[in-house]
């Protein structure tokens, strides 16, 4: 989902029709404010991919400051934010690309440009959605089923997993059933593939 954040009617309409000829489902809001009420606490990411267009300048909260905000609360992995700014300020742009901003666009923009990177930042909005998952996901293993874990990645049979931790075979069995389901996943293989 593309979030556009900009205090003018005109761009904002003009943004999202640019948007949805992308196929990029996309929603608008006039302020800084509202687009953090839409947000929600704790914040709806789409599995799909989120991706704020953010201008620089507003009249309630500056888009420099919403981009601290969102900094502070963890989220610019998981909603990769570009800025659009009528106001060539390099200073600023590159300011906040170290500070981890994806990228930066002066009005006037190329249309295709930016669209090509909003769907970049889509898609690594899609990337950290799914490791942030799979982390989710590892963090409700055991001790002990992260030992069995580590094993069955190297590829060690259920007998080896359970001589080298000293435990019986029906043990080994009952947490490699765990594992795979607390990590969603049918197979060794899936697994393997799951946290390459």
């Amino acid at each position: 989902m593309l979030h556009i954040v900009d205090d003018e009617e005109v761009l904002r309409d003009s943004l999202h029709w640019l948007a949805s000829s992308r196929r990029i489902p996309a929603t608008v809001h006039a302020s800084a404010a509202g687009f953090l009420d839409a947000l929600g606490d704790p914040p709806r990411f789409d599995v799909q991919g989120d991706c704020l267009l953010l201008d620089v300048r507003m009249p309630d909260i500056s888009g420099v400051a919403m981009f601290e905000i969102l900094t502070k609360r963890g989220l610019t992995q998981q909603l990769p934010v570009i800025f659009l700014t009528g106001h060539g300020d390099v200073p600023m742009a590159v300011d906040t690309l170290k500070r981890g901003a994806f990228d930066f666009f002066e009005k006037p923009f190329n249309d295709n440009a930016l669209m090509d990177r909003v769907q970049e930042a889509l898609a690594a909005s899609r990337e950290a959605f799914v490791s942030a998952a799979i982390h989710a996901r590892l963090a409700t293993l055991s001790g002990r089923e992260r030992e069995v874990l580590a094993l069955i990645l190297d590829g060690k049979m259920n007998k080896v997993i359970a001589d080298q931790l000293n435990i019986s075979m029906r043990t080994v069995e009952v947490h490699r059933a765990h594992i795979f389901d607390k990590m969603n996943v049918k197979t060794a293989v899936e697994l393997a593939r799951l946290l390459k």
